[in-house]
């Protein structure tokens, strides 16, 4: 399930991706086509043009133009980097939110298992109960003849195990809160030899074509950038939902020894 889950938020966030870029080229014949029309029509001031250009354009339109002027093949690849990076943190989320239990309660139905019907009831509590936490009640009821110490390698080793899963798919976060930056750097760094290879071809320096050159070099960057932190939001989140299960875990192992311990002490 979790895996569809992930599986159908990937293709989603590709589906975006393919309309944006056919809507990104029309966009561009579309403003070529305008460029040249306004070459031929009364000339207007910088800011009226600029302001009418933002009346007319809602944020997404807004966003699109910049993802054209900032050039397809570096934007598209720091778009694949948050639309995957997103697609890795809504499954941990929702793994992690499928993972949290209410431990008081399954340590009280554990116990009560175990007064009314022994190791098995107690054993089929767990089977019953999602999260790992549960599974590592049932890791320990499951060796419980042989021994407490037996059964608290048990939890420890299981435990580690939990977590493994718990933190499954992080290191790729990390790669694409790494990788983003660096390909907006990559890309404001193409930009600015482009910018100066049209300086050296028109043999003079012109205001307008440097500053235009910059300017179209450096979105990358700030695209980039806001991908690195939108993904890091998501996974210092991620990072602290898996601290707070992991306590929790932690926790309810050394409560569910106490209990053994009792119920061991009773018969």
């Amino acid at each position: 399930m979790k895996k569809l889950i992930a599986f159908l938020a990937v293709v989603g966030m590709l589906n975006f991706l393919s309309s944006s870029a056919i809507f990104a080229q029309e966009e561009e014949t579309v403003g070529t086509e305008v460029v040249n029309q306004a070459a031929q029509a009364a000339p207007v001031t910088v800011a009226e043009e600029g302001l009418e250009e933002a009346e007319d354009r809602g944020i997404h339109k807004e966003i699109k133009a910049k993802f054209i002027e900032g050039g397809a093949i570096f934007m598209s690849f720091v778009l694949l980097a948050l639309i995957f990076g997103l697609a890795i943190c809504i499954e941990r989320i929702i793994y992690l939110n499928l993972a949290s239990t209410n431990t008081k309660k399954l340590l009280q139905d554990v116990e009560n298992a175990l007064q009314e019907g022994g190791v098995e009831a107690a054993k089929e509590v767990c089977r019953n109960t999602r999260g790992p936490v549960a599974s590592i009640f049932y890791q320990g009821l499951d060796r419980y003849d042989e021994g407490i110490e037996v059964i608290e390698k048990s939890v420890i080793s299981y435990g580690s195990v939990q977590m493994g899963l718990l933190e499954k798919g992080m290191t790729w976060i990390s790669l694409f809160i790494a990788i983003a930056p660096m390909l907006g750097f990559m890309g404001t760094v193409i930009g600015m030899i482009d910018a100066f290879d049209n300086i050296q071809a028109m043999g003079d320096i012109s205001a307008s074509a440097v500053a235009g050159g910059i300017k179209v070099a450096l979105i990358t960057t700030v695209s980039g950038l806001i991908v690195a932190i939108i993904l890091q939001v998501f996974y210092n989140y991620i990072v602290s939902k898996i601290d707070g299960i992991v306590n929790t875990m932690e926790d309810a192992s050394i409560s569910l020894l106490d209990i053994l311990v009792k119920y061991n002490t009773k018969k």
